[in-house]
């Protein structure tokens, strides 16, 4: 799949997504390998079955990278969405890679089971400060909950438009080019594109895994 940030590619292998840039990108995520802030020049998308339950998804994860034959600091993540599902938007310097499973689909303030999740690859060509990263993370939960919405998916234990569901991933990863930019809300340009690109790309990721029809 076309990923248009030089130096970036993806591809699919078995049943992995993965992203891999000549440079190592700084990453902000919530992903089972590392977590956090660091730097990495891989992140992965690894498919599980619905029933998926290990005492070590790190560990797992592990192996999907030795098995790639990557041998260096990734982002890991998984999902029971089925890879072919994959959805990327690009708006200017923002590509979101999303996949989207609603199974386990819940409101916030719920506990719910489950390995359907939206896992967000938000890329963005541009220098981040910790901070921006930090507040893309808060745009594209926001735009995530506003796909849902556009699509009236309901908890699977209430009756509330679900907000996510049980085991949602995001990864932020940024190629530090330019001047340093230290918000990315909606009141700038680079957010206004991070909005627009995760509510399509989970939008229409969904639509493809659930095979709804298109709204």
């Amino acid at each position: 799949m076309r990923i248009p940030i030089k130096g970036i590619e993806a591809r699919i292998i078995g049943d992995t997504l993965v992203v891999s840039s000549e440079i190592p990108l700084k990453i902000l995520s919530s992903d089972v390998l590392e977590g956090g802030f660091f730097h990495a020049r891989y992140i992965l998308n690894h498919r599980v079955e619905l029933d998926y339950d290990h005492d070590s998804p790190a560990g797992d994860m592990e192996k999907v990278l030795d098995g790639i034959g990557i041998k260096e600091k990734a982002a890991g993540m998984m999902t029971a969405v089925d890879l072919e599902n994959i959805h990327v938007t690009t708006c200017e310097d923002v590509t979101a890679v999303i996949t989207g499973g609603v199974t386990n689909a819940i409101a916030s303030g719920e506990k719910q089971e489950g390995v359907g999740t939206i896992n967000i690859i938000l890329l963005i060509d541009a220098n981040l400060s910790d901070a921006a990263m930090v507040n893309a993370v808060i745009n594209a939960t926001e735009a995530k909950t506003l796909a849902l919405r556009d699509l009236n998916v309901k908890s699977k234990r209430s009756d509330e438009l679900a907000t996510g569901t049980s085991t949602d991933t995001i990864v932020i990863a940024c190629t530090g080019k330019g001047e340093q930019l230290k918000y990315t809300g909606n009141a700038t340009a680079i957010g206004e594109c991070i909005g627009l690109a995760v509510r399509k790309a989970t939008r229409e990721a969904i639509i493809k895994q659930e095979k709804l029809l298109s709204i």
